[in-house]
């Protein structure tokens, strides 16, 4: 499997903080990663308060997101190179730059496709970011063995 980033205009690649497309070719399997905040993966429903005391720090909610995200990549044992797709939804534009810095501490120099939305709420009180991703699965990775498989 090859994954790489589609940018029209290479000169200008490194200016942007996601790819404009993502080609993936030989690939096996697409895994989709659902929403993550910062309040714990495993939490009850309907939500407890408590589980959901985050905190007001952008960069800080961003890596607790990601560190739940990577949690789900972990499982399958893909990295963040794997992520061919980001969806980011924040609940105020402005703290787009502090959530951009932290994701390339997560995925370094790797830019997947991406879509930025501002919403008005997000599942948590409290919450300023979520992230959805999509990733590649190459052909020849093991299945999973966790419970709670497929149809």
């Amino acid at each position: 499997m090859t994954i790489h980033a589609v940018h029209p205009r290479p000169e200008e690649a490194e200016d942007m903080p996601y790819a404009p497309a993502v080609e993936v070719s030989g690939m096996g399997n697409l895994l989709f990663i659902a929403g993550a905040t910062a309040s714990p993966l495993y939490h009850r429903h309907p939500h407890v308060a408590e589980e959901h005391v985050l905190p007001h720090d952008m960069r800080e909610q961003t890596r607790l997101a990601l560190a739940n995200i990577k949690m789900v990549l972990d499982a399958r044992g893909l990295t963040w190179r794997h992520v061919v797709k980001l969806t980011k939804y924040v609940t105020d534009m402005r703290d787009m730059d502090e959530m951009y810095a932290v994701l390339t501490e997560h995925f370094g120099d790797w830019r997947p496709a991406g879509t930025l939305v501002a919403v008005n709420n997000l599942s948590a009180p409290g919450a300023r970011v979520e992230l959805d991703m999509i990733a590649a699965i190459p052909t020849d990775h093991p299945s999973p063995r966790s419970p709670g498989g497929g149809a």
